[in-house]
């Protein structure tokens, strides 16, 4: 008798514990269980390829974080030549539902990321080693250049020409910075805002400059919070703007930084709140929406403080590799002396990751637009460059427009401001190796 219960009892022990067990597994283990196997291929004519096969996913409604961790992974073997071998979805879900398009997207993207990763693509993209921007030729790249105002701006005004590129590359400029504002990109239209960014694309390319694809917002994206009605967007329309980015310039190396929001700041007026921890998650996802897209391209990730204030990376970096980090320490922000302010702030960044500051500026007093924090003398320029090259840190000045401030140019013909005069002078003696 005793040994038919303790029979009975281990049959409904086993009973119970597949009870619990299948569904768990079913539900929560193997959906997001990803297995990497190696298996080497003894064929002289496959020496020296890597091949990456995928199978059974099972991706299911809501995967889109498994997905992105698929591609990821993937990307992480470098492999030349990938093959999917079915089973994208659990069909049970889907039964009866449309599928959701970025699902099924996600679940195929990893055959075009690699292809885009491959070392024969990624040898045309600027790249990064250490702290440091890699050109393609694998030289040290110092990115040093003008911020031009928004597209649709200079397209209304008549000035999105091939001159106004080319008076750029006669200043000594590497590197021109799209600062593409959410309203004025809406207001045009996207497709037609992005034919104009096409076309000068290709006369930054002729003319040997590098472009920085800046979404121009100020304040809190995480509450939707900002400090002029001209910066209003949201998380989704940012992730839009990345995607489309990413997808129209996948195989354009010359679009190679992308700064993923201009300014964040939570100390404007009415600007809402977030941590550096729920930023960094932002820019994260951000990032990873680049990446299905475009592996290559270097993402540029900001602090608060509109963009000056960098100390949150000592402790916690952004978890994401091929990015630099920005600011825009204009004059007014520390009191002179500033050097040793600027190295708390955000120039011991440049230590570990490459900086770029994507806007430095000054005017005069009595100059048009002064206003705070960007009030100074060409005694700023001089520190600020001499800081930078002791640093190694990349830059773009603001702003070579005649009526954004601080203005480089007094007019269309290009006559240089005060500031305008200072820069130019540099920016063509560090062109022509002085």
């Amino acid at each position: 008798m005793k040994k038919k219960i303790k029979i009975i009892l281990i049959i409904l022990l086993i009973m119970l514990f597949c009870i619990c067990f299948i569904p768990i597994w079913a539900f929560f283990i193997e959906p997001n269980l990803l297995i990497i196997r190696k298996i080497e291929i003894k064929d002289p004519a496959l020496k020296g390829i890597k091949v990456a096969y995928l199978s059974d996913l099972h991706i299911c409604q809501d995967g889109k974080d498994y997905a992105l961790n698929m591609v990821r992974k993937v990307n992480k073997q470098n492999p030349d030549i990938i093959l999917l071998g079915g089973d994208y979805i659990v069909v049970e879900i889907y039964k009866n539902k449309t599928m959701k398009p970025d699902i099924f997207i996600l679940s195929i993207m990893a055959a075009v990321i690699t292809a885009c990763a491959s070392d024969s693509a990624s040898s045309e993209w600027v790249t990064i080693k250490g702290n440091k921007f890699i050109d393609p030729q694998g030289n040290e790249l110092i990115f040093r250049g003008l911020c031009f105002s928004d597209p649709v701006k200079l397209v209304s005004e008549g000035q999105w020409t091939e001159r106004y590129f080319a008076e750029a590359a006669d200043w000594g400029a590497n590197v021109v910075r799209f600062a593409v504002h959410p309203t004025n990109l809406n207001r045009m239209g996207w497709e037609e805002t992005f034919n104009a960014m096409d076309q000068g694309i290709e006369w930054a390319k002729k003319h040997g400059m590098y472009v920085i694809m800046d979404w121009h917002s100020i304040g809190n994206l995480k509450d939707a919070k900002y400090t002029n009605p001209m910066y209003d967007t949201d998380l989704e329309e940012t992730l839009k703007f990345w995607a489309t980015v990413a997808q129209r310039y996948n195989d354009e190396p010359a679009v190679a930084l992308y700064e993923i929001f201009n300014e964040p700041t939570v100390t404007g007026e009415d600007t809402g709140e977030c941590t550096w921890e729920e930023w960094k998650g932002i820019q994260e996802q951000i990032i990873d929406t680049i990446r299905v897209y475009n592996p290559n391209a270097i993402c540029l990730c900001a602090g608060f403080n509109w963009a000056y204030d960098l100390t949150p990376v000592a402790s916690a970096p952004i978890d994401r590799p091929n990015i630099a980090y920005v600011s825009h320490p204009y004059p007014m922000k520390r009191s002179e002396p500033w050097e040793e302010q600027w190295e708390a702030d955000f120039g011991f960044v440049a230590d570990t990751y490459p900086v770029i500051c994507t806007e430095i500026g000054f005017c005069l007093e009595n100059e048009l637009g002064a206003h705070i924090p960007v009030i100074s003398t060409d005694v700023y320029g001089k520190h600020i460059t001499e800081y930078f090259e002791s640093k190694g840190i990349s830059f773009t000045v603001w702003c070579f427009d005649t009526s954004w401030s601080p203005t480089l140019i007094e007019d269309w013909n290009f006559t240089p401001t005060t500031q305008g005069r200072f820069f130019k002078e540099y920016l063509q003696r560090k062109a022509a190796g002085k």
